[in-house]
């Protein structure tokens, strides 16, 4: 990251409801897919400049107004509220010929991480989460928009990676053969994960762990960050894709695959976290978190792998075999994930029943 006087961004900023300073711009690398700048005033943070990708995200105001309508409810003593700052002209948003721009407030002293060996950062994030599924039970999931449709549906990343199959370059099927003879195997696995009894959540649906504000001062969970995927779906998502990215101790593209690992103290700590919260989930729900916790990095290593058969039209990479790196070590956690189907079951069971 670098400190400047963007131009460009910073003259974005006359257009919202913010007072006129001398305002400086720091680049944020860690997402794939918005563009992410912090402002400052005196190096010392103040809001979140945001340009939402249209190319991923088509409908913009819908979008924008689920995070309006969620930002509502995430609000409470024990979860640290985002404010949205409208524009001059009282819209959500500003388009420029660059763009779709949006302003949000930063949470000062706060801090993320991408990976954790500390259990108690662990069950943080399982108590978030928790309690974000608590405060979005308020809402009214019907008036939410899709804003990615089918963002975990199964059956349609299938389809699109046996399209990137049939249209890929030889080389690059050549290159993936391992990790396309894994998703082929591993699909039927999943096709036991029964959702037709599940009830219907606003999900965050990228509950991964640097989507997550902690505080710099006491450690606490704040609050999730990141809200563009917040749409309907299944708590499993949810918490598939928290388990993904806190109980293994490697980052998500972590290319030396013996360095992935299923750390059961951390999966422990979730688990005490999420029930910190008090009765949560339906007996149904609690069924299905065992193998969620398989079904999110298998579906995103998918897509991963999919992409990268598609030459990388998706995800923002650094190098050309960066999809099939991040495919690879999801799918090896994957396989380690499954390997603890039991022993996932029999503690969901003893402590969110």
């Amino acid at each position: 990251m670098g400190t400047n006087n963007n131009d460009a961004a910073c003259a974005i900023l006359q257009y919202f409801r913010v007072e006129r300073k001398n305002y400086a711009i720091e680049v944020i690398n860690n997402g794939f897919i918005n563009d992410t700048y912090l402002v400052l005033v005196s190096n010392e943070p103040q809001y979140i400049l945001q340009r939402i990708n249209h190319g991923v995200f088509k409908d913009i105001d819908g979008l924008m107004s689920n995070l309006f309508l969620a930002l509502q409810e995430l609000d409470s003593e024990d979860y640290r509220r985002i404010r949205l700052i409208k524009t001059s002209t009282n819209n959500p948003y500003f388009k420029d010929e660059n763009g779709y721009w949006r302003l949000m407030t930063y949470i000062a002293k706060s801090t993320t991480y991408n990976t954790t060996t500390n259990p108690q950062i662990a069950f943080e994030a399982g108590r978030i989460i928790g309690r974000f599924h608590q405060l979005m039970e308020k809402t009214n999931s019907d008036d939410y928009v899709d804003t990615i449709p089918d963002f975990h549906n199964l059956k349609l990343r299938e389809k699109q990676f046996d399209r990137a199959k049939q249209n890929s370059e030889s080389n690059k099927l050549e290159s993936s053969k391992k990790a396309i003879l894994f998703a082929e195997e591993t699909l039927p696995k999943l096709n036991s994960l029964n959702q037709t009894k599940l009830p219907v959540r606003i999900c965050h649906n990228d509950t991964k762990l640097n989507n997550i504000l902690f505080s710099e001062e006491t450690g606490k969970a704040l609050c999730l960050i990141d809200l563009d995927t917040l749409m309907k779906g299944y708590f499993f998502y949810d918490f598939g894709d928290a388990i993904r990215t806190i109980v293994n101790t490697a980052p998500e593209d972590e290319k030396i695959l013996d360095r992935i690992s299923f750390d059961r103290n951390l999966f422990d700590a979730v688990i005490d976290g999420i029930a910190s919260n008090g009765p949560l989930l339906t007996q149904e729900e609690i069924s299905t978190l065992s193998l969620g916790a398989v079904f999110m990095p298998f579906i995103h290593g998918l897509r991963a792998l999919t992409d990268y058969l598609n030459n990388n039209i998706y995800y923002k990479v650094s190098y050309e075999n960066q999809n099939l790196d991040r495919c690879l070590s999801l799918f090896d956690f994957t396989q380690k994930a499954y390997n603890q189907v039991e022993y996932m079951k029999n503690k969901v069971t003893q402590k969110l029943r």
